[in-house]
């Protein structure tokens, strides 16, 4: 149990980063529920959008999942015709992703709502807001690769 009392503590970041994902993914994640898809079909989009034929390989790695934690949400993008998959150039074995047209303009309307949102939210906070939040944002995502303890 964590001991509230104690001066210092960051626990009014902790709810504002909850609250805050909580709004993100609030508008994508109904878009999303109308296809009977899921958050872990966004990400797939995003970064597949992101990264024209990314091999499978590459976009296991930028999402730190298993083969087996990508494979069915995977199959049912491609299923949908929201993502395309072919042969490599170089080398025939690999799987490179990219999105279709109809995986494009979904993917551009998840990111779109939030693309907003922090607009809005960059505006409101004034000058200098963004470059505090990207740094606490990629010191954050440090703590994964074990930089932060």
């Amino acid at each position: 149990m964590v001991d509230r009392s104690r001066q210092g503590v960051p626990f009014e970041a902790i709810e504002a980063l909850y609250f805050a994902y909580r709004a993100f993914t609030d508008r994508p994640d109904r878009i999303l529920e109308r296809r009977g898809l899921g958050r872990v079909h966004h990400r797939i989009l995003y970064f597949v959008g992101r990264n024209p034929d990314i091999s499978v390989r590459g976009l296991l790695e930028v999402l730190a999942v298993s083969k087996q934690a990508l494979n069915a949400p995977l199959r049912q993008l491609v299923e949908m015709h929201l993502v395309a998959v072919a042969a490599g150039s170089r080398d025939r074995r690999v799987k490179q992703l990219r999105l279709t047209e109809e995986g494009g303009r979904l993917e551009a309307e998840l990111t779109g709502a939030q693309v907003r949102l922090l607009h809005a939210a960059f505006e409101q906070a004034g000058e200098g807001a963004r470059a505090g939040w990207l740094k606490v944002m990629t010191e954050l995502a440090a703590a994964e690769r074990g930089a932060l303890s």
